[in-house]
């Protein structure tokens, strides 16, 4: 009997599960496998009651999906942001389900979030929040079962506050439960940057199969967080030209290329984290959007989620996309870039923070830490590593790199299914 391919109305899920049924037909995935990747092992949601600082009480909503354990326990993160939703969690966990298997370390695929505006909430509302949805969530993270890492609008110190309510409520020390946590709390070394940095080292191998050398390529980066930052950053240091980056303020255009290191210290001197206010000599300012259609080698998108779709793509001038944010060029986008615009796709191009994750569990586990200079050869060394795996694999079955990103991913995965059995 054929598969009943699963919709939904949610943007990035449904994105998420064309991506996989593509991938699973052309490989030709038995169907019995097909219904159980396609699927979640374990959706929770959970509320969140929360003493505001006037007194009042508000109740947050938040969740937590486990997409896939089968090659270790799930890892991804978590996001405060206004419009978290379930459906969103589990398409996120479905990416970092192939983004684990891709990278070829031990872990699922996981992700969370609580439903706010942390621009709202004062730093002691944000404890609150965080430490009661950690509550919430405690009988279903450990560092065998599920492993949560910071997402959108949360960092090392929420990874503090969760480590610290689960390690108090089971009268423990748990450091291996939550990664992304500041180095002088069982942190590690590099593991700030390591996303973008990733996504900086994709496209300089990218580049380098084109035949083109990074030193002065030029790029365009979408989103100025932490990706964003650390991606515009390592590329400058690889010698690239970065024209464009931009914020929720907007975009900021340099022809003559933007100071990023000064940028970057604008955002971090900035009471929000913001470029608003960010000049230097040549600076234009544009529109957010606008920058996504500026001419340029590398569009690195670093933000949210479906940026790049059917109804723009067809404006897009770069000739390379690298992927830093989680699904931000959809199925229709896909469709829609011109013939010559070749994308290398999320779960390959910000595996890097998975990736550094993976090597504080590891430490966090050991008790041993690494130097920051070790930690960054043996991420940068796997992510280009990684990438050429993908590259020799699409052009061997002559599919697009994220067909091939999503076969080799997938194969991993089945294949672990397959030997463990259909069980529990």
């Amino acid at each position: 009997m054929a598969v009943t391919k699963r919709t939904s109305s949610n943007v990035l899920l449904d994105t998420a599960l064309k991506n996989f049924y593509a991938a699973a037909e052309e490989m030709g995935l038995d169907e019995g496998l097909i219904e159980i990747l396609s699927r979640a092992e374990r959706k929770l949601c959970v509320s969140i009651p929360v003493t505001m600082d006037d007194g009042t009480v508000k109740v947050f909503e938040g969740y937590r999906v486990q997409y896939s354990t089968a090659l270790g326990p799930a890892k991804g993160g978590i996001r405060f942001h206004p419009d978290v939703t379930l459906e969103e969690c589990e398409a996120l966990a479905c990416l970092m389900a192939w983004k684990c298997s891709l990278a070829g370390i031990p872990y699922g695929g996981g992700k969370g979030g609580v439903a706010c505006n942390p621009l709202e909430l004062s730093t002691a509302e944000k404890e609150r929040i965080s430490r009661t949805f950690a509550a919430r969530i405690e009988p279903l993270v450990g560092a065998w079962t599920d492993v949560p890492a910071p997402d959108v609008n949360t960092g090392g110190q929420e990874m503090v506050w969760f480590m610290d309510t689960i390690s108090k409520m089971r009268n423990r020390l748990e450091p291996a439960i939550f990664t992304g946590k500041p180095v002088s709390l069982w942190g590690s070394k590099g593991r700030t940057e390591a996303t973008g940095a990733g996504v900086a080292t994709c496209v300089r191998e990218v580049l380098k199969a084109a035949g083109r050398d990074v030193k002065g390529a030029t790029a365009i980066i979408q989103g100025f967080g932490n990706v964003g930052t650390y991606c515009a950053l390592t590329l400058v240091d690889m010698g690239a030209k970065v024209l464009a980056i931009s914020d929720i303020t907007g975009g900021y255009y340099c022809p003559d290329g933007i100071d990023v290191k000064k940028a970057f210290d604008h955002v971090t001197n900035h009471p929000k984290h913001l470029l608003e206010g960010y000049e230097q000599p040549g600076l234009q300012k544009i529109a957010g959007e606008d920058i996504l259609y500026l001419e340029a080698d590398v569009l690195c998108p670093c933000a949210l989620e479906g940026v790049i779709n059917g109804d723009n793509a067809h404006k897009i001038k770069a000739k390379f996309i690298v992927e830093g944010a989680n699904g931000p060029v959809t199925p229709e986008g896909d469709a829609a870039l011109p013939k010559d615009v070749l994308v290398v796709p999320d779960f390959l191009a910000n595996s890097g923070g998975v990736v550094g994750s993976y090597f504080e569990w590891v430490q966090d586990l050991m008790g041993f830490f690494w130097t920051k200079e070790e930690y960054n050869q043996r991420l940068l060394t796997l992510m280009a590593d990684n990438f050429w795996r993908v590259w020799n694999y699409s052009k061997e079955h002559n599919v697009s790199m994220r067909k091939g990103a999503f076969m080799v991913a997938i194969k991993r995965v089945a294949d672990a299914v397959k030997m463990r059995g259909v069980f529990l």
